[in-house]
């Protein structure tokens, strides 16, 4: 049995690898032609969170596991590790050099969606029915069926540019085997384990896959008092599990907690004509659920009800979870259960591969009872048939989704006579079977490969600009002495992490709170709702936070106008931002350096800048048609324009011009920097400024100058929750880390511990400790048995040949 596992779990996931492959092969997609298979998060976030990682594997990365400084002028790690990381897999990409990191990113995914299907066939030949109605189900048709899983719409369309969620397609056949074990009563040690690793990979699917677990636990029958053991087993043997993983989930969950709200949104369940038509191949709809999982698996699950060689219980149970699962999906209460109780900002049915397993696992069910005779599978059709209809009332469906539709029903169909009737050419159905799934899902997935770039914001892989980036910004690298910015127009969203640098731009599910407001203070962007800031191309701003070189056309020039790391200011009051970002900006330098003209005029000499958070267009410094222009990209709350540089007024008069739509604030758009004052206000500040700072991977350590002055430390980087200095909860100036010092005091230190690590690993500590003392008494109990079965066999010995058995020689006599 576990030779014909291994042999379903293998080909299950060749199929899906050749599946995938195939189908981005026909789209032309990377890695296999030109077209970018980076869209929205993939590009944005995971590319450059794993080049991050291989950073952090070569000792080349400007931070450690707690504190990343790349990021956010210096953010919490942790958090981002366990929501975009902590997979097993992600490791991989320290394989690949690192210009290759996309297909370091693709190699993985591909490699994540095999073994989900690898999982899910294992998982189906643990499930057979008792007696010898099951060696009808062969060790192929729970490889075609693993692959059906793994090839699920929801794992091509959906999945594939959010890897981190493929974590949760592995996770459900394991921890629904994790079931059979409890129900079974084998494993008990090694199913806490799998749960934790499946909720440390990606807790936010894995809530989802427990939850599928879950039922399915259930419609395999766990009813009277034993039931209520299994259940109770069960409990225990997740609430261990999670609590393993708890250094992990509770640094996640805190993050959470500090990010910023970004956009919430209303539930809204789609037409039944959209999720008719997404059963079907090719099709493609951003708010609707992707259930495509091949025609087979669907025409098997859909003959269930009318197999008669099925007990009946298990036929409405299973017809009825898929049911259940799939109405649960669209009704709003429901709906939050499965998604932690809350609506996702982007695809609302993220739950979509529970509903996947659980087809596979009804469809699976028919099998491994005997393949269905004629009247279930003409039952079966008629119940696609509908389904097929309601389809045509949408506008997903196309002709190709019909006519491969057809095609593999009609293939499933003959497969499945064939097998019945002439059990000798189950080659013959089986070629039959996974021929029709790879057509649908490479088709399926080329699809979707060619609308996605065409419906989401898209970025290039890894090519000569990245590198020359990278490469400009190397060169300029002063840190810690100085950060350098990778500049605008920004790559991605995550620009440090991907090109490095250490500049604002970040852009993250755990994106702190202080940091965006801080940023918007100063007159930053966003876009994301404020998910996703922006580096700040201005001279004040990279001043205040010790950015000393910045890349612009292709070159990393150097400044002098820097703050080190950490300076000293005079104590005050309580300072807070206003409306103006220059006026704000000033106040965080502690001098006054813009003029703010009532008439848009600046002085001739000054630098100009302009302040227009919700305007869409360009702006200029000029007469209509004349000087360079900037492109301005607001649109409040989703986007934010960041205060722009216009370039040093020549002509007296000149004002700014601006083309496109949007509000401009009635007054203080337009700020003029005098260079000179700016530069006298750095001076200043560096005179009483720390003579050395020591960054660490988890804080700062800084040396004042002799005889300092009685005031506040302050550490050029945002006050996100974690940081402590000098044995206390850190101050926060105007948004940055702050400290108060004595008059005299030599040192200051700051170190960073993200929210939640100590009871995370208390957690984890005594999870651990129950799971020892759980092992030491098992095995205890199990040495114990083989004591007294050595007992009693040296008993029935005696009883046998009437003497004591021979312990050997004695000592001091022959051999």
């Amino acid at each position: 049995m576990q030779r014909d596992a291994f042999r379903a779990g293998v080909f299950a996931g060749l199929l899906t690898v050749l599946a995938v492959c195939a189908g981005d092969a026909v789209a032309r997609t990377f890695p296999f032609g030109p077209r970018t298979r980076a869209v929205n998060d993939l590009g944005n976030q995971f590319v450059p969170f794993h080049a991050h990682l291989w950073d952090l594997l070569h000792g080349r990365a400007d931070g450690g596991l707690l504190l990343n400084w790349q990021s956010g002028y210096g953010t919490a790690f942790l958090p981002d590790f366990g929501t975009y990381l902590s997979s097993p897999f992600a490791p991989l990409v320290g394989l690949f050099p690192r210009d290759e990191i996309d297909l370091a990113v693709y190699v993985i995914t591909v490699l994540k969606t095999a073994v989900a299907a690898g999982a899910m066939a294992v998982l189906l030949r643990a499930q057979r029915a008792p007696g010898p109605a099951s060696a009808s189900s062969p060790w192929w048709g729970a490889a075609v069926l693993g692959a059906s899983y793994g090839l699920c719409g929801w794992a091509v369309v959906e999945a594939s540019y959010n890897p981190m969620w493929l974590d949760g397609l592995i996770g459900f056949p394991l921890l629904c085997l994790v079931g059979e074990w409890v129900r079974t009563g084998r494993r008990p040690l090694l199913g806490p384990a799998v749960v934790a690793v499946v909720w440390v990979a990606n807790f936010y699917t894995a809530y989802m896959a427990t939850l599928g677990a879950a039922l399915v636990l259930l419609a395999r029958g766990v009813g009277g008092v034993g039931g209520w053991r299994v259940l109770g087993r069960a409990a225990g043997t997740v609430l261990l599990g999670v609590g393993l993983a708890a250094p992990v989930l509770v640094p996640v969950f805190l993050g959470s907690r500090h990010a910023y709200p970004g956009w919430t949104r209303e539930f809204r369940a789609a037409g039944w004509a959209e999720v008719a038509a997404r059963t079907l191949p090719a099709t493609y709809g951003f708010f609707t659920p992707a259930l495509f999982v091949g025609t087979g698996a669907l025409l098997l699950a859909a003959a269930l009800p009318f197999h008669r060689k099925v007990p009946v219980r298990e036929r409405w149970v299973f017809s009825g979870l898929v049911a259940g699962v799939l109405l649960s999906s669209q009704w709003e209460p429901t709906h939050l259960v499965w998604h932690v109780f809350a609506t996702p900002n982007g695809s609302p049915y993220r739950q979509t591969f529970v509903f996947a397993g659980v087809v596979v696992i009804a469809a699976w069910t028919a099998v491994s009872y005997g393949w269905p005779g004629r009247r279930a599978l003409l039952g079966g059709t008629l119940v696609l048939g509908v389904v097929a209809a309601g389809a045509a009332f949408g506008g997903l469906a196309t002709v190709w989704s019909y006519a491969l539709c057809a095609g593999g029903l009609a293939a499933s169909v003959g497969a499945v006579a064939v097998v019945r009737r002439r059990p000798r050419r189950a080659v013959v159905g089986a070629g039959l079977l996974a021929g029709a799934l790879a057509v649908q899902a490479a088709a399926t997935t080329a699809y979707a490969d060619r609308e996605r770039p065409a419906r989401l914001d898209d970025y290039p892989a890894w090519g000569a600009e990245h590198a020359a980036r990278a490469a400009a910004v190397a060169g300029g690298d002063g840190w810690p002495g100085y950060r350098t910015d990778p500049g605008r127009p920004q790559l991605t969203g995550n620009d440090p992490l991907l090109v490095g640098g250490q500049g604002a731009a970040y852009y993250s599910s755990h994106t702190p709170a202080v940091l965006t407001r801080t940023l918007a203070a100063l007159g930053g962007g966003w876009t994301s709702n404020g998910r996703s800031v922006q580096s700040l191309d201005n001279p004040v701003t990279d001043a205040l936070f010790g950015v000393g070189a910045r890349w612009r056309d292709a070159a990393v020039p150097r400044t002098t106008d820097v703050f080190p790391l950490v300076t000293v200011r005079a104590r005050s009051g309580e300072l807070r931002y206003g409306d103006s970002p220059f006026r704000n900006q000033e106040l965080l330098l502690g001098s006054r350096v813009y003029d703010l003209p009532a008439d848009g005029a600046c002085p001739v000499g000054s630098d100009v800048f302009v302040w227009a958070p919700d305007f869409t267009g360009t702006a200029r410094l000029g007469t209509a048609g004349g000087g360079p222009s900037v492109e301005l990209r607001g649109g409040l709350p989703k986007r934010r324009a960041a205060m722009a540089p216009l370039g040093t007024q020549r002509t007296a008069g000149a004002r700014v011009v601006l083309e496109g739509r949007g509000s401009v604030p009635p007054s203080g758009s337009v700020g003029c920097l005098d260079r000179a004052r700016l530069a006298a206000a750095v001076a200043r500040l560096r005179a009483t400024a720390a003579a050395v700072v020591d960054v660490r991977p988890d804080g700062v350590r800084a040396q004042l100058p002799p005889g300092a002055r009685a005031g506040t430390a302050v550490l050029a980087a945002p006050r996100i929750a974690g940081w402590r200095c000098e044995g206390r909860p850190a101050d926060s100036y105007l948004g940055l880390v702050a400290v108060p010092v004595r008059a005299g005091q030599t040192s200051v230190s700051c170190a960073f511990r993200p929210p939640g690590l100590r009871a995370g690993a208390a957690g984890g500590s005594l999870a651990a400790a129950v799971w020892a003392a759980w092992a030491l008494v098992r095995l205890r109990a199990r040495v114990r048995l083989r004591r007294r079965g050595r007992v009693a066999s040296a008993a029935r010995h005696q009883d046998f040949t009437g003497a004591a058995p021979s312990r050997g020689p004695r000592a001091g006599g022959a051999a």
